[in-house]
C-alpha cells in the first residue's frame, strides 16, 4: 500500500518559468526508509514541499498532475491537516523554531493536540534525553550552534505521532558522531514504529550504512533512478549526477575494480572481496612531504571566553598559530567553542583573556570594519547574512558601503558570481534559491572584498558534490594565490582531502592539532571531539592494514587526481 503517490506530477514556482518538477511518477511505499538524493536546485526540496503541504500553502505555483499523501491532496486540503500526516524536519532550522525555549518548542506538537501537562512534560524531557539535549530545555533556540539546533529539531519531531517522517538536510550541521547517532536514530525510528521514513541528504555515505529501501535520484526536476542502494552503488550515476559516492566506493572504483549488485557493497565488510587489488595499489604508494612556508599571520594566546558571568568557560586557553597561505580546518563536537572563536577573531565577541595577534601585532582594540579589511567570516546560517532582495546587490553590498564605483562594482560582482557559479542566477531575486545556493551567495559576498584571511563556517554544507568540487577548487585557487583560509567543518571527507592541517576542539580547548591524517589514528581524540574515521579507515581495519592513516591518505590523493565529471 502507497503512502505517497505522485501521478505525473509538475510544478512550477510562480516567480519561475520553468517547471521545477516535471512529470514525477512515484509510488512511495508504507514503512519504507528511502532516500532522496540529487545535485542542488535538482527539486528535492521542493518535491519535499509538496508532500508536506509547503507547497501550495507557502510557496505558490502552478500544479499539474496528482499527488496523494496518505489518502489526501495536500494542496486541496490544509496544512494543519497536512501536519496530522507528515511531520518535518526542514533544512533551515530557524525557519522552523516556535518557542521561546527549547522546551516550549519541542512541546508544541502536544500543545497543539492538547495533551495533559503532566504527559506532555515527561514526554519533552524523554526525547531531549534521547538526542544529549535535556541539559538545554530552558535555552533559548536562537542561542544554540546550528548542530544543537538540528538535534532539537529532530527532538521536536520524535512528539509526533505522525506515519510519515520527512528529513531534509538532517545531517547539514552536525558533527560525524552525531550524524552517525541521528541516523541511527532515524533508521530505529523506522523499524519499530513502521513508519515511512523519507531523508533528503547529500552525506549518502552516512544514511546508506542504515540499511536503507531505496534511493531515488532526482536531476532537473526529473526522476533518473528509483532503486536498491547496492543497485545503485554498482552504477557510475551518483558521479554522473554529482553526487559523492561512499569514499570506499571511490577507492575500489579507482583501482579499476568491476562493482556488481551481487556484491552487496552497500555493506562495508564485503569490500573484503577486494583487498588484494586494494593493498597491491596501496603498495605503489610513496608519501611525500610537502614543503610549506612557516610565517605565523595570525596567532591566538590564551583565549578565554564566557557568555555570561555565573557560566563554564566556552573557550578555556586556547592557543595555536594560522601560517600565511595555509587551509587549516576547525574540528571538534558541536557545541565545542568553534563557531565562538571565529567570533572573537572577527571582533563580533571580545575575548575576557587573551590576545589575537596578526603578523605580531595585536588586534584586541581593532573595530569589526577594520578586522573585516583583513579577515572575511562566510556564517554558517546563510540567512543571518543576506539583506538585499537580489543576488547582484548582495554580492555588490560590501562594496558599495566601500563607496567603490559602480563600474568596479560590476566587474569584481560578476567575477565571483562567476567563480562561484552564480552567474546565470545574477539578477534573480534571492528567495527563488536553495539553501546551498544561498550558501553559495554568502561566500561569494565576503570573497568580493578580497579579504587576507577568509573563515568559512560550514562552506560546503547543503551544497551538493560537483559544487563542493567546483568550489573548493575555487578555494585552492585563492589559497595558492597566498589567501590563508580557516574552515570550520564537521564534513570529515573535506577536511582529509584539502587541509594543510586540523586544528581539533572538544570542551572549548584545543586537544589535536596537526595533520589531520595523523590525528584520526588517535581513538581518545576522535571520541572526545566527537569525530569519525572515515570509511577507508575502516576498510583497512577490515584488511588488517597497519599504515591506517597512510593508507587513507593515498586513496585520498589518488581521488584528488583526475577529477572528472561526465
Amino acid at each position: 500500500m502507497e503512502a505517497i503517490e505522485f501521478q505525473e506530477f509538475s510544478f512550477r514556482y510562480n516567480n519561475l518559468k520553468e517547471y521545477t518538477l516535471k512529470n514525477i511518477n512515484l509510488k512511495l511505499n508504507i514503512g519504507e526508509k528511502i532516500l532522496i538524493a540529487g545535485p542542488s536546485g535538482s527539486g528535492k526540496s521542493t518535491l519535499a514541499h509538496c508532500i508536506n503541504g509547503l507547497i501550495p500553502f507557502m510557496y505558490e505555483g502552478e500544479i499539474k498532475g496528482k499527488i496523494m499523501v496518505d489518502g489526501i491532496e495536500p494542496h486541496r486540503s490544509s496544512l494543519h491537516d497536512v501536519s496530522r500526516y507528515v511531520g518535518t524536519i526542514l533544512q533551515d532550522q530557524d525557519g522552523q523554531f516556535v518557542g521561546i525555549s527549547v522546551g516550549e518548542d519541542v512541546a508544541f506538537f502536544y500543545e497543539n493536540h492538547n495533551i495533559p501537562k503532566e504527559e506532555m512534560v515527561e514526554g519533552v524531557r524523554k526525547v531531549l534525553t534521547e538526542v544529549g539535549m535535556l541539559d538545554y530545555i530552558n535555552e533559548t533556540p536562537q542561542n544554540l550552534s546550528g548542530g544543537q539546533k538540528q538535534k532539537i529539531s529532530m527532538a521536536g519531531i520524535l512528539t509526533s505521532d505522525c506515519e510519515i517522517l520527512l528529513f531534509d538536510e538532517p545531517l547539514a550541521n552536525l558533527d560525524p558522531a552525531s550524524s552517525k547517532k541521528a541516523m541511527k536514530k532515524i533508521a530505529d525510528i523506522n523499524n519499530r514504529t513502521k513508519k515511512t521514513v523519507i531523508v533528503i541528504e547529500h552525506r549518502i555515505e552516512d544514511v546508506l550504512e542504515q540499511n536503507f529501501d531505496r534511493v531515488i535520484l532526482i536531476d532537473n526536476g526529473e526522476i533518473r533512478y528509483d532503486g536498491t542502494p547496492d543497485e545503485l552503488l554498482a552504477l557510475d550515476l551518483l558521479k554522473k549526477y554529482g553526487i559523492r559516492e561512499p569514499l570506499y566506493i571511490e577507492a575500489i572504483k579507482k583501482c579499476d575494480v568491476n562493482i556488481t549488485v551481487e556484491d552487496k557493497i552497500s555493506y562495508i565488510a564485503n569490500t573484503i572481496k577486494f583487498k588484494e587489488a586494494l593493498i597491491r595499489n596501496f603498495e605503489e604508494y610513496n608519501m611525500q612531504q610537502e614543503q610549506r612556508q612557516n610565517r605565523e599571520l595570525l596567532t591566538i594566546e590564551n583565549i578565554n571566553f564566557k557568555y555570561f558571568k555565573e557560566q563554564h568557560n566556552i573557550l578555556e586557553n586556547v592557543s595555536f598559530s594560522i601560517n600565511k597561505g595555509e587551509l587549516v580546518a576547525i574540528l571538534g563536537n558541536n557545541g565545542a567553542g568553534k563557531s565562538t572563536l571565529m567570533k572573537i577573531l572577527t571582533g563580533i565577541e571580545n575575548q575576557k583573556k587573551g590576545s589575537v595577534k596578526y603578523l605580531g601585532k595585536p588586534i584586541d582594540k581593532w573595530s569589526i570594519k577594520k578586522r573585516a579589511d583583513i579577515i572575511g567570516y562566510v556564517m554558517q546560517n546563510p540567512n543571518h547574512m543576506i539583506t538585499q532582495n537580489m543576488i547582484f546587490d548582495e554580492v555588490a553590498f560590501a562594496l558599495r558601503n566601500r563607496k567603490y564605483d559602480e563600474k568596479s562594482v560590476e566587474e569584481k560582482v560578476l567575477k565571483v558570481l562567476k567563480l562561484c557559479g552564480l552567474y546565470k542566477y545574477r539578477n534573480w531575486p534571492v528567495a527563488s534559491l536553495s539553501y546551498g545556493q544561498k550558501k553559495r551567495v554568502t561566500i561569494a559576498s565576503i570573497l568580493a572584498v578580497e579579504p587576507e584571511i577568509i573563515i568559512l563556517d560550514e562552506p560546503t554544507a547543503g551544497q551538493d558534490y560537483r559544487t563542493y568540487k567546483e568550489f573548493m577548487g575555487f578555494i585552492e585557487e585563492v589559497k595558492s594565490a597566498g589567501v590563508t583560509i580557516i574552515m570550520i567543518t564537521h564534513d570529515m571527507n573535506l577536511s582529509l582531502e584539502y587541509s594543510d592541517r586540523a586544528i581539533v576542539l572538544s570542551e572549548g580547548k584545543v586537544i589535536g592539532d596537526g595533520s589531520l591524517f595523523s590525528l584520526i589514528s588517535d581513538e581518545v581524540l576522535v571520541n572526545k571531539a566527537d569525530l569519525q574515521q572515515p570509511s577507508l579507515y575502516k576498510m583497512a581495519e577490515i584488511f588488517d592494514i597497519k599504515e591506517k592513516g597512510a593508507f587513507v591518505a593515498h586513496f585520498i590523493k589518488k581521488m584528488r587526481e583526475g577529477f572528472v565529471y561526465e
